[in-house]
C-alpha cells in the first residue's frame, strides 16, 4: 500500500516545497529540521495502522482510559542521510528500538550501480513492526538489501517505510521485493530518474545537504 502524503493539502507539503528550494538547501539546519519534521508527520499517519489497547492511567484526580500502543516498533535507517528523518520519527515512537544501516552506492562501469552493506546494528526484530526510513528512494535496491540483510535479526511481522521523495521507478522495485502487505509513506513520488540515479527533479543528494560534501 502506497500512501504518498504530499497529495492531500497540508503544511506538509511546505516542508517538500523547502527541502527541493535550492536556495534553502544553502542552510543545512533548516534542510535538516524540515526533514526531521517531515518524519515527524509521516509517523503520525503510520501509527494509526499500529495496534493499540486500552489501559487505565491514574491522575491527581482519578483513572482514565486510554487506548496505546500495544507494542512498540524497531525503527531502522540507512546512515548517513536517514538520520533526520530517523530522528523525526524517533520524535513520535519515543520508546522504540532502534537499528542502523550502514549502505554505500558504487557505480560500475557502463552506469551500473551496485549497493553494499557495511554495517548493521539491530535488535531481535522476531515478530515486531519494522520502519525503514530512506530520504531518498531513488531505484530501491538500498531499501530491498537493507530488509535482505536485516531478517539475520529476525523476521518481523509487519514493515513500514518512510521517505521524503521516491521515484516511481523505486516504488515498484520495493513493492515487488518486499514481502506482501508492506506499507510505503512517501512525502512524494517523482516519475525521472536520471544517468546517474538520481531523482529528477527530486532534491539532489540527501546526506551532502544535511551533512556537508563527503570525499
Amino acid at each position: 500500500m502506497i500512501h504518498e502524503i504530499g497529495k492531500s493539502n497540508s503544511v506538509f507539503n511546505q516542508f517538500i516545497a523547502e527541502i527541493r528550494n535550492k536556495e534553502i538547501q544553502k542552510d543545512p539546519l533548516r534542510f535538516r529540521k524540515n526533514l526531521e519534521r517531515m518524519g515527524e508527520i509521516m509517523a503520525y499517519e503510520l501509527s494509526k495502522k499500529l495496534e493499540y489497547v486500552e489501559t487505565k492511567v491514574e491522575t491527581p484526580l482519578g483513572i482514565a482510559t486510554v487506548n496505546q500502543l500495544k507494542n512498540q516498533p524497531v525503527i531502522a535507517s540507512i546512515l548517513r542521510a536517514g538520520l533526520t528523518l530517523h530522528t523525526g520519527v524517533l520524535n513520535f515512537f519515543d520508546h522504540a528500538e532502534n537499528a542502523f544501516i550502514s549502505a554505500y552506492r558504487e557505480e560500475k562501469s557502463g552506469g551500473e550501480i551496485e549497493v553494499h552493506v557495511e554495517y548493521l546494528a539491530s535488535p531481535d526484530l522476531s515478530g515486531k513492526t519494522l520502519i525503514i526510513a530512506d530520504p531518498m528512494l531513488a531505484t530501491g535496491q538500498s531499501m530491498s538489501l537493507v530488509y535482505e540483510a536485516i531478517l539475520r535479526n529476525g523476521t518481523p511481522a509487519k514493515i513500514h517505510t518512510v521517505s521524503a521523495i521516491a521515484s516511481q521507478q523505486a516504488v515498484d522495485y520495493v513493492s515487488k521485493h518486499l514481502p506482501a502487505g508492506t506499507e510505503m509513506w512517501i512525502g512524494a513520488i517523482d516519475e525521472t530518474l536520471n544517468a546517474n540515479s538520481y531523482i529528477v527533479p527530486g532534491i539532489g543528494d540527501a546526506g551532502d545537504l544535511a551533512f556537508g560534501l563527503k570525499l
